[in-house]
């Protein structure tokens, strides 16, 4: 994934489609030159819909598709005829999309699964034909509805990538290595910071055919919450992860210090992220010996699981699934 290619915000004009007015008619045969209202609704005004597509993994085909505009529906006619609906604009979207108002940052709606089809911006109402008001008392009513108008506004749409664990780390901790080595995502890995700087996702094979997703965030320094480095535009991401797995070097000067810090960034962020399933793993452990292991050990907070792991010598990783696995779908 290119820099170029991940979008993960997009801000577009949304308005649906106005609805076709109601038909003030009477009819007139020759016979029955007076033979009363018949004028037909108004069609509804398409709506805007958003449809989940799993194969998608960007907003970045909306990206120059700024202007969402959905066709008025028909005006009634003579003969009872209803006006045809507006056609709908359905716009295709990739599975953790959130949309919201821009004026009031409400969440309008959240797409999760494939197919799903959720009405964000509804087309307005067609106005009622005079048939609807002809009465007892009043049978020539010679008025009719207007069609009510669509809805239009800014939108945002925000997308927070869907993964099983999410690896959490400051930038160089070896995020990139490990996702390479236990899945087949290539992402690109350099000895320098912030070489991630899109979510990268992976697929890891388990036993008996299972699997899970595994998602190589950009690193977090401190201060991430406040918005610095990829600041809110990360965090965002670790919302929708199970699992948080907390990576830290073994030639970090201070693992506990390190550890607080990132977990320091969530709670300012959202409090919430403390509650998720956490496992923390020492990576480019094949440089440690024994007693630099119980060292470090001693330091690590006692009610989160640690493993010792090294993803270039493939030490501890079948460890790390199992220990992965099991956070997973234990109750």
């Amino acid at each position: 994934m290119e820099k170029g290619n991940f979008v993960d915000y997009i801000r577009i004009f949304c308005r649906s489609g106005k609805g076709g007015a109601g038909s003030a008619h009477f009819a007139r045969t020759k016979f029955n030159p007076k033979a009363g209202p018949d004028g037909g609704d108004g069609g509804r005004g398409g709506h805007i819909i958003l449809r989940g597509n799993a194969q998608l993994w960007t907003l970045l085909h909306l990206r120059y598709y700024k202007n969402v505009l959905a066709e008025g529906g028909e005006n009634g006619s003579k003969n009872n005829c209803t006006g045809r609906e507006g056609k709908d604009v359905i716009i295709e979207v990739p599975l953790g999309t959130i949309a919201r108002d821009e004026t009031t940052g409400a969440v309008e709606a959240e797409v999760l699964e494939d197919g799903q089809q959720i009405v964000w911006v509804k087309g307005g109402r067609g106005g009622l034909g005079n048939t609807n008001f002809a009465t007892a008392t009043n049978q020539a009513p010679d008025y009719s509805q207007p069609g009510e108008e669509g809805i239009e506004g800014w939108k945002l749409l925000e997308l927070k990538i869907l993964a099983d664990v999410g690896l959490v780390g400051f930038p160089n901790a070896g995020k990139s290595t490990l996702l390479s080595v236990m899945s087949a995502a290539k992402p690109k890995i350099a000895d320098y910071a912030f070489t991630t700087i899109v979510p990268q996702l992976g697929i890891v094979s388990y036993k008996d055919n299972m699997s899970f997703c595994m998602a190589d965030l950009p690193g977090i320094i401190e201060g991430a919450a406040e918005g610095k480095g990829l600041g809110h535009r990360f965090l965002r991401h670790i919302e929708r992860n199970s699992v948080l797995l907390f990576l830290i070097p073994a030639d970090s000067p201070d693992h506990a210090k390190e550890f607080h810090i990132l977990l320091n960034e969530l709670e300012q962020y959202n409090p919430e992220l403390l509650h998720k399933k956490m496992l923390i793993a020492v990576s480019k452990s094949d440089m440690l010996d024994d007693e630099l292991k119980t060292a470090i050990v001693q330091t690590l907070p006692k009610n989160i699981p640690h493993l010792f792991i090294s993803a270039v010598a493939a030490q501890g990783l079948n460890e790390l699934k199992d220990a992965l696995w099991k956070a997973l779908t234990a109750e």
